[in-house]
């Protein structure tokens, strides 16, 4: 378990530690001024091609409008995706009626798992706004690359062959209503904090 840990660290830090920082102080730091757009030499987001819950081709252009608040991971993750999607849920309840103006999604790193119909199960266990995203391993690889995710198939030593496991960096992407990254939240952020900036972001 430490050597996963370890490999998901080092292989996370390589895309996303410059805008993790910036983010993470954003965050720390939020009060009634909402914080300056993350600036990052390291280009976060871009087009994506992807199928959701409700068997639909969707593209990231189907969103624009809205702030997203995405998160990649897979529905067989034993930990740490029901914590982060349940802090994402969690969050848009507190916003309240601002949660209009926020699209909460998951895309799965698992497509050979995460079908249409098991995703579609899957997360309207958290929240009826979630969209759950899946598709072809070349859409979701296309995808994973646009946001510097990090995730890698680790078979479990004498388990069967579906019985992996996934390594995969965990954040919380913020884009803008123009699809423009605006930060990551790090796993453990509190549902208060993401519910706090994504608030005063909107009211501002």
């Amino acid at each position: 378990m430490k050597a996963r840990l370890i490999r998901i660290a080092a292989a996370s830090a390589v895309g996303l530690v410059i805008a993790a920082g910036i983010a993470w102080w954003q965050v720390q730091n939020a009060s009634n001024t909402v914080p300056s757009a993350v600036q990052s030499s390291v280009p976060i987001g871009g087009p994506f091609t992807l199928t959701d819950q409700d068997g639909k081709t969707v593209t990231d252009a189907d969103y624009r409008g809205k702030y997203l608040l995405i998160y990649f991971g897979y529905t067989y993750c034993p930990d740490v995706c029901p914590t982060e999607l349940g802090t994402m849920a969690r969050a848009m309840d507190l916003l309240g009626v601002q949660a209009d103006k926020v699209q909460p999604m998951f895309i799965s790193v698992d497509p050979e798992r995460d079908t249409v119909a098991h995703l579609k199960d899957y997360v309207g266990l958290f929240h009826p706004n979630l969209v759950g995203l899946t598709g072809t391993p070349e859409q979701v690889k296309a995808a994973a690359k646009a946001y510097r995710v990090y995730y890698a198939k680790a078979p479990q030593e004498g388990g069967k062959p579906e019985d992996y496991l996934m390594d995969h960096s965990s954040f919380l992407y913020l884009m803008g209503p123009d699809g423009r990254f605006l930060g990551v939240y790090p796993a453990g952020t509190t549902a208060d904090r993401v519910a706090q900036d994504l608030g005063t972001r909107i009211a501002g």
